[in-house]
């Protein structure tokens, strides 16, 4: 299971008001806290609303500052072209992933190049400029436009992580099973392609987000999920992981969760 930390992303006040103060010490700690809780990347998301040019900047910065401390790979996480192509460029490490592409014909233009020249791994969401669909078939019919011109860019299906797309529940309680069945149809689908989620989408709104965030999180992983864009300083939420892989059999002699266990990560 890879584990890409999501916590520095600039919708969160306090991480927006640390990019925008250049608090360096904050944004590496934060980083490490999450490397050290078992992220194999982490998500970098500079986006203040503050245009185009600003985000690049920021990114760009955040960049540097988090390469400083860690050598664990990068997500650069932005709706804007533009600064993902620039963050390409100044980004110095040998394993990049791209967060996101939908089935937008601009995003898929420039994206999925980048890409390939680059040789980054890519987020791919399932949908496209209507937004979200809300039915299994309309998120199918997007992840077919967006690997088909992976294909045809030479991207490989193996650098794709598609996301079903977690939909806030307080909203719409029937997106919970329509996320897990079009995990389950693009898993058929496409054997060669990973997945992952971001998690934490499902449970905004409501209480006790952590045990949605779980209970989403376990369901999905039976179906094959293969990454989860999440929070790796819940606890809770790391210990469930690492029990799911041994009830799934991919933890053979239980080696990782004894390890962790031993380490005082997973409790009660």
């Amino acid at each position: 299971m890879i584990i890409i930390g999501e916590k520095i992303n600039a919708t969160t006040k306090r991480v927006a008001e640390a990019i925008g103060q250049r608090d360096v010490s904050f944004l590496q700690e934060l980083a490490l806290q999450q490397v050290e809780a078992g992220a194999h990347y982490v998500d970098v998301n500079a986006g203040r609303g503050q245009g185009s040019d600003q985000e690049t900047e920021d990114l760009k910065w955040v960049l540097d500052v988090i390469r400083n401390v860690t050598n664990v790979p990068l997500v650069l996480d932005s709706s804007d072209c533009r600064a993902i192509e620039v963050a390409l460029d100044h980004y110095h490490g040998e394993t990049v992933m791209i967060n996101s592409v939908n089935a937008e014909e601009e995003k898929m233009k420039v994206l999925l190049p980048l890409a390939m020249e680059h040789k980054a791994d890519i987020i791919a969401l399932v949908m496209d400029g209507g937004g979200v669909p809300k039915d299994v078939d309309g998120r199918i019919r997007a992840c077919d436009v967006i690997l088909d011109r992976a294909t045809a860019c030479g991207v490989p299906l193996e650098k794709v992580f598609v996301d079903p797309l977690a939909i806030p529940l307080s909203v719409d309680t029937t997106q919970g099973m329509v996320t897990l069945k079009t995990l389950e149809e693009i898993k058929s689908r496409y054997p060669s392609v990973k997945t992952t989620i971001g998690l934490s989408n499902a449970s905004y709104g409501l209480p006790l987000r952590g045990t949605v965030n779980r209970s989403l999180l376990i369901m999905a992983m039976y179906l094959g999920l293969d990454s989860g864009i999440l929070d790796p300083l819940d606890t809770k939420l790391m210990a469930h992981i690492k029990a799911a892989q041994v009830v799934l059999g991919n933890d053979p002699l239980c080696k990782s969760y004894l390890k962790d266990y031993r380490k005082g990560r997973i409790k009660e």
